[in-house]
């Protein structure tokens, strides 16, 4: 039988059950529960390992009516009615039908087996434990959740020791899912019904079949239950008394979560918990008790999605006016009066608007999003609404909500061209990560604004510059921008508080950290706490990190990762995962950085922030690199890239990654062409100053390696000059041992040993794993070449043992080479028969792995003539005539160092 397409994100749960048939193959017969709530998929999995099963296979299905029938379920796999005397005569006659089949084990399925009878669920039982020369495996299909299970069955299913548990989806299961039936859903919608279905496919694959194709092509679609979860909720609530009804309905119009006196005061009933009693035990609310206060909520979000479809608009409209009388919270508060108000109302979109401005002098961009959205809803005044809407897209991306704001452009687009639709649709540019278009909007927008008219507009335009100019690394348009954006309002408005809050790394990228460092401190006293502290830490954060304080930048830089800060935003937490990756990488917590790079990338991805989606990369792309999974590490890449189309924001991230990429496979010549477009004039300014992009010293090793000897001399002299003026030691240390290679290779092995001895001193008493093992290894390699033997084992051994602590195994690999090609490790007796010197034996390891003269060379950290030599001798030492001779020859010992 073929097997079916496989179920969606189920590749663990199959995995696991495909080795259970291959225990009852070797070591016999066993069984497995698998379980999961309803509409999880539990049968779509197993009806999956029976379709690909190529041995015999049985299968039935319990029913709560044949439950009080001795041997139902049995008689369903035998195709035939039992007649035994007990559980054991009726294992017998179940092994005996299963027969033996020297190819596969048999497979015995029972769906719904909580509904199975008592005694076959025994005799099942007493065939696995009977019939040791036997070959087959039981699965048993278990619901979760179901409370009407008899205690007998519910304790025979208990009793089996191997189970699979099939768990929800989450969002990205879901998208695959909505993806196999031809639906693209953007990631924020797979959010929402992902947390709708609670995850369930089930439920996921009939809202998508009974849903339009246009709802999924909507940004925020209402989500209803699907039909079966609507007629159940129907059901439940017809059983249910009149107060049971109305607390259910109360429930689901003030949303969760609500306390159970606020649902009270709406339903108008006196005693709340018999009601409450009631729905409980009908599975149509949930009591939650948090903290002293009991809370109550309908059993799922589809749930009262259903109960809210039995409304009428009216009643549901009273039930809204209600609800807006009882809340406390002036925004729960009005959105009940939104959702009560079908037509325009002037005097409730200005309480609106007026609520969005508090939030927004916070900082708190979602809830003022929100606001300003249903204000233009319900105001009737053309001009006015415009206005709000153009407000609320802008306040969408300040949130980090990219994607939101982008399902606007059409109607934003379509509004009367005014100063700030411009500087929207520009700052939508910026964090969609383009620099041409949002130039163009930012520049026509401070045309057409009248700065002493519209002060406030005006610098909410400078406010976009100044992240403009971050983008591009231009450090003084930044403070320019800044300093204008604060001469036009007063210093605690939004516009002004975010232009300070980022106006620090301009002064940095300037030549001037201290007096940033400073400017945050005084910033961050007067702010203080909500949403702008978190943009004040993020940027401190960033700073700290560029100065090489990793310990202070990654505190900072965590503060400002949660966005549950008052409407605490997206866009600032993604910046913060950035640096925060950056830092943990840079401490050696590698784990670390890559769970906060593939955490930031998804929400890049989620989002639509594509401005910060490079930065991330590179980290992830660095650590798999290191860690030798050269594939992961190419998608990631791909997925990632950059170009010069591109922010230099963007662009220089991109670069290092591609650099790193290339270095971890040893190609330095890939470097080279990697890092080359960072010397170009576009790559000027910010992207120089020491600690901002660790670029000079990785480009100037590889020019070494790759024999351009003049071309490091050049491109280290200015850095190397400016690190020293700013006394930046972690920027020096860096460009150290690249100078340290660069005198090795011209021979001067004094002013080569000081070069790099100075570097370990400054990074002595730094947390920077990773630079003390790259000194060491390009020390040792220096050393080698010299011919300092012994010293160079001693470096290099501590090279490698870091290397190793860090888990990157490609520069493990290449350090133990070096020990090797060293020779003091090696005695004769360790040495091929055909005698072959450590040097040689490294260069006929390189060699048969596939690697050419030149890259062998750049390996080694040998010339090109020196590995012909040795390859030369290579050759008649082991009575051979070709490289593809001794890759015949060697490849097994090669392969075990690559």
């Amino acid at each position: 039988m073929s097997p079916a397409a496989a179920p969606v994100a189920r590749d663990a749960e199959l995995a696991r059950l495909q080795e259970h048939l291959r225990r009852a193959h070797d070591e016999g017969p066993h069984e497995v529960v698998v379980s999961g709530p309803s509409g999880a998929g539990t049968s779509t999995l197993v009806d999956h390992l029976a379709a690909g099963h190529d041995g015999v296979v049985l299968r039935a299905r319990g029913a709560s009516w044949e439950g009080g029938s001795a041997y139902a379920v049995l008689a369903q796999l035998l195709g035939r009615p039992v007649d035994a005397a007990n559980p054991l005569a009726a294992a017998a006659r179940l092994t005996d039908a299963l027969g033996a089949d020297s190819r596969a084990p048999a497979l015995v399925v029972v769906d719904d087996a909580a509904r199975s009878d008592v005694e076959s669920l025994q005799a099942l039982s007493s065939a696995v434990h009977h019939a040791p020369g036997a070959r087959f495996l039981v699965v048993l299909v278990e619901r979760t959740g179901d409370t009407t299970v008899p205690p007998a069955t519910a304790r025979l299913l208990a009793g089996v020791r191997d189970r699979v548990v099939v768990p929800p989806l989450d969002a990205r299961g879901v998208r695959e899912l909505a993806a196999a039936r031809g639906i693209s859903l953007h990631p924020l919608l797979a959010d929402r019904l992902c947390a709708h279905t609670g995850g369930l496919p089930g439920h996921v694959v009939a809202l998508l079949d009974e849903l339009t194709p246009a709802t999924w092509s909507a940004f925020d679609p209402a989500l209803p239950a699907p039909a079966r979860v609507a007629a159940e909720v129907r059901d439940q609530l017809a059983v249910c008394s009149a107060p049971a009804r109305e607390l259910a309905e109360a429930v689901a119009v003030l949303g969760a979560p609500t306390t159970l006196a606020e649902a009270a005061a709406v339903a108008s009933l006196d005693d709340p918990l018999t009601a409450l009693d009631e729905g409980v035990a009908a599975h149509l609310l949930r009591s939650v008790d948090e903290r002293g206060t009991s809370s109550v909520e309908l059993a799922t979000p589809m749930s009262a999605a259903a109960v809210l479809a039995t409304l009428g608009p009216a009643r549901r409209a009273a039930a809204h006016r209600r609800a807006a009388d009882v809340v406390a919270d002036p925004g729960r508060r009005l959105r009940h009066l939104v959702a009560a108000t079908a037509l325009p109302d002037p005097g409730l979109a200005d309480e609106l608007a007026a609520l969005a401005d508090e939030r927004a002098a916070t900082g708190a961009w979602a809830a003022a999003a929100e606001l300003l959205a249903q204000a233009s809803r319900l105001t009737d005044d053309r001009r006015r609404r415009e206005e709000r809407l153009v407000r609320a897209a802008d306040a969408l991306v300040g949130a980090g909500d990219a994607l939101g704001a982008s399902a606007l452009l059409p109607e934003l687009e379509s509004l009367r061209e005014t100063p700030m639709r411009n500087a929207v649709l520009g700052y939508l540019a910026v964090v969609r990560g383009r620099p041409a278009e949002a130039e163009s909007r930012l520049r026509r927008a401070w045309d057409l604004v009248n700065v002493e008219r519209d002060p406030d507009v005006a610098a909410t335009i400078c406010q976009r510059w100044v992240l403009h100019s971050l983008a591009r690394c231009r450090g003084e348009d930044l403070v320019a921008w800044a300093d204008r954006a604060a001469g036009l309002v007063p210093e605690e408005s939004p516009a002004a508080v975010e232009a300070a809050a980022i106006r620090g790394l301009g002064v940095a990228a300037t030549g001037h950290p201290a007096a940033a460092l400073a400017a945050y401190e005084r910033l961050a006293e007067r702010v203080g706490h909500g949403a702008q502290a978190q943009r004040i830490a993020m940027a401190r954060g960033w700073l700290l990190l560029e100065q090489g304080d990793v310990d202070a930048a990654a505190a900072a830089l965590e503060s400002a990762v949660p966005t549950d800060f008052l409407g605490g935003s997206t866009r600032i937490s993604l910046w913060a995962r950035a640096w925060l990756a950056r830092a943990q990488f840079v401490a050696g917590d590698w784990d670390e950085a890559l769970g906060t790079a593939d955490d930031g990338l998804d929400l890049a991805d989620r989002s639509g922030m594509r401005l910060g989606g490079p930065l991330l990369a590179w980290t992830r792309v660095q650590v798999l690199s290191l860690r030798g999974d050269e594939a992961a590490a190419a998608r990631t890449l791909q997925d990632w890239d950059a170009g010069p189309r591109d922010y230099e924001m963007m662009r220089v991230p991109a670069c290092l990654a591609r650099a790193a990429y290339a270095e971890a496979q040893g190609d330095y010549a890939g470097v080279i062409r990697a890092l080359s477009p960072l010397r170009q004039p576009w790559a000027r300014g910010a992207i120089d100053e020491p600690g901002a992009w660790p670029w000079v010293d990785v480009l100037a090793n590889a020019l070494v390696i790759e024999g351009q000897l003049e071309g490091a001399e050049e491109l280290l002299v200015p850095h190397e000059r400016r690190a020293a003026e700013r006394g930046h030691r972690t920027t020096l240390a860096r460009l150290g041992y690249a100078r340290g290679r660069l005198l090795g290779a011209v021979g001067d092995i004094g002013a080569a040993r000081r070069s790099f001895e100075t570097s370990l001193e400054i990074l002595q008493d730094l947390p920077l794993r990773l630079d003390r093992a790259r000194v060491s290894f390009a020390y040792g390699q220096t050393l080698r070449r010299a011919g300092k033997r012994r010293e160079a084992d001693g470096v290099m051994t501590t090279a490698r043992d870091i290397y190793a602590a860090l888990g990157a195994t490609t520069y493990v690999a290449r350090c133990e080479r070096e020990i090797r090609a060293g020779g003091l490790h090696t005695t004769r007796l360790d040495r091929h028969v055909d005698d072959l010197t450590p040097q040689e034996q490294a260069v006929s390891d390189l060699v048969a792995a596939g690697l050419t003269n030149r890259e062998v060379a750049a390996e080694l950290f040998l010339s090109t003539k020196t590995i012909q030599y040795h390859l030369t001798r290579v050759y008649a030492k082991l009575g051979i005539r070709s490289r593809a001779e001794l890759a015949a020859l060697r490849g097994p010992t090669s392969g075990a160092d690559s």
